[in-house]
């Protein structure tokens, strides 16, 4: 079973979570 990512967001600082947020919010996969 393997899963395909849109995105791969490195780092859960302010910044990289922001990315991740707008990102899942504009409908990529994260």
């Amino acid at each position: 079973m393997t899963k395909k990512h849109d995105v791969l967001v490195i780092g859960g600082g302010p910044v990289g979570l922001s990315c991740a947020y707008y990102l899942l919010k504009s409908g990529s996969e994260v």
